[in-house]
């Protein structure tokens, strides 16, 4: 296998592990300052190592979160060594693989997890592979044994009724709308933040009591890591967390005044930004992750140390994989389709993305009421939707017409 299919292969969980082990590793060195070490100007360096790097990286998948991720870990190599990094392309194979070995040797001493040491092996492999290290001159290296089902951070995966309790025990609307919405979308942290409210406008002004919720390749542009994989797609909120969405919304119209569509939909409440552009800066990961944990403490769930916000994707999954309120089960495709994910084979370019309304109406089936009851009358509600579809009649306004019928008589 060339680099160029490894680098395709391992873009999304390098990505995945730098965001989790690399936190420990941070301190107070700003991607600026990446910048300035390595002489990076957007997707060019004066050093030539470095550019090689960007120019394969750029051929393959132009993703701004795998800059970053690549940039940050050869960075920290070459601190670590005090070394720049044309100087490390000039040192004979022998004495890189000892460099190399020994950098992740360390790393994995400094308990950080074996997927974490092995992107990091794998990084810096395809760093010195670009700069000639190839063929005869490839660097024999040693990756880490990660055990089935290896996971280094604890998780635990709240029920439907502990995340409802998350929910009202949340401390804010804002809070209550983003932990539904992780819950009932799916959708990744990284997605969630770069969201703005011209992305949902026009399903709230419509009134739909599901909304639509977009994933597109321009949200990269806002938060790098937004759309994984550029893998565009569409999720839905439930008519709950929908409900939570229009209460913060018109909480902080109240507060900050009219909402325009390029400003986050949740936004950042730091204190140290100023009134009028603190609804402008998107929320940081670790925002949204204290607000989980801290409604997990605040229901009372034991192990709520544990809950992330990729643990609601997960309860969300698991909401997709069970049996619906009529008793079915969803289809495969839409399952995955839903979760963001690439259909194997060539069912992704047969899967029609464009009938979103019966999707909508598929999704309404899912089981994320509290009560038995609940699902009762979604069922009842689903049914009539079915009736009325492209009929052009509004079944709730036939409905009241014939109770009100019905009473008169």
């Amino acid at each position: 296998m060339d680099i160029a299919t490894k680098t395709i292969n391992n873009t999304d969980a390098i990505n995945e592990a730098v965001n989790s082990d690399a936190n420990k590793l941070r301190k107070t060195v700003s991607w600026k300052s990446y910048q300035a070490f390595l002489k990076v100007n957007g997707w060019q360096s004066e050093y030539r190592s470095i550019h090689n790097l960007l120019r394969h990286l750029a051929r393959k998948s132009r993703s701004e979160a795998s800059k970053r991720n690549y940039l940050q870990i050869v960075h920290r190599f070459c601190k670590y060594y005090n070394v720049e990094p044309d100087c490390l392309i000039k040192f004979r194979k022998k004495r890189i693989e000892k460099l190399v070995q020994d950098y992740c040797d360390t790393l994995l001493i400094r308990n950080l997890s074996k997927r974490y040491v092995n992107m990091v092996l794998h990084v810096l492999k395809t760093f010195f592979e670009v700069n000639g290290f190839t063929g005869t001159k490839s660097l024999k290296l040693e990756s880490y044994y990660v055990p089935v089902r290896y996971r280094k951070r604890k998780e635990y995966i709240p029920t439907k009724n502990e995340i409802y309790e998350m929910a009202d025990n949340a401390g804010s609307l804002k809070n209550r709308a983003i932990i539904l919405t992780l819950f009932s979308s799916g959708v990744r942290v990284s997605t969630l933040i770069a969201l703005t409210y011209g992305d949902i406008r026009e399903e709230l002004e419509k009134g739909n009591r599901i909304i639509k919720i977009p994933v597109h390749a321009g949200m990269k542009k806002r938060i790098p890591e937004a759309c994984k994989g550029n893998i565009e797609y569409f999720t839905f909120a439930s008519e709950e967390a929908a409900k939570a969405i229009r209460l913060y919304l018109a909480e902080r119209i109240r507060k900050y005044g009219k909402i325009e569509d390029n400003e986050p939909l949740f936004a950042s409440e730091c204190r140290r930004i100023r009134k009028e552009k603190r609804v402008k800066k998107f929320m940081t990961r670790r925002e949204v992750e204290y607000i989980v944990k801290e409604a997990a403490r605040r229901a009372n769930i034991r192990d709520w140390q544990h809950v992330t916000p990729h643990c609601l994707r997960k309860a969300f999954e698991s909401v997709l994989r069970s049996e619906l309120i009529n008793g079915g089960r969803l289809d495969y495709k839409d399952q995955e389709f839903l979760m963001g994910h690439i259909l194997p084979n060539s069912s992704d370019a047969y899967y029609d993305k464009t009938k979103v309304e019966n999707l909508r109406l598929e999704y309404a089936k899912l089981n994320f009421g509290r009560k038995v009851i609940e699902n009762r009358f979604k069922t009842l509600e689903l049914a009539l939707s079915r009736a009325f579809q492209d009929t052009g009649l509004d079944w709730k306004e036939v409905l009241n017409e014939y109770v009100r019928v019905v009473l008169n008589n």
